[in-house]
């Protein structure tokens, strides 16, 4: 980004082709980081383990409706990745112990930045979510 355009973001500050091939797509780590924090517990484990360490059980309990086969896969997702560490204390019986990496605390700004935005943004989407469900409701009654 040039000095000049320090105002654009740098998800625009390089241009895609007209169309933009799978593989390139597949390939892409942007892509890939969003995929990551796209899916419906990624994010919410983050978050929960940005404040401290937690014990398997005690995670499943903190967050309501995940089942623990989602949790263990969204947890060894993580950990692949490089965003949770797993620690294992030799008790009787074994105790893990879940805690963001410090690739995974890098992440917690940018969560942080995009919750900021949806909430400063929930008025304006609430209401365009509004007008289309009436202009759809209103196609439906045209339409008959």
């Amino acid at each position: 980004m040039s000095a000049a355009h320090t105002d654009v973001p740098s998800v625009l500050s390089h241009e895609l082709p007209p169309s933009v091939p799978a593989a390139e797509l597949a390939a892409c780590p942007a892509s890939d980081a969003f995929r990551r924090v796209g899916d419906k517990w990624s994010m919410l484990v983050v978050i929960i383990l940005g404040s401290r360490s937690h014990r398997y059980n005690e995670l499943h309990r903190s967050i309501e409706g995940i089942s623990q086969r989602m949790l263990t896969r969204t947890l060894r997702a993580l950990e692949t990745d490089g965003l949770v560490g797993r620690r294992v204390h030799p008790t009787v019986p074994p105790s893990v112990e879940y805690s963001l990496t410090p690739l995974g605390h890098s992440l917690l700004v940018p969560l942080s930045a995009l919750a900021d935005w949806g909430i400063r943004h929930e008025g304006e989407i609430q209401a365009a979510r509004h007008r289309s469900v009436g202009s759809e409701a209103a196609q439906v009654v045209e339409a008959s």
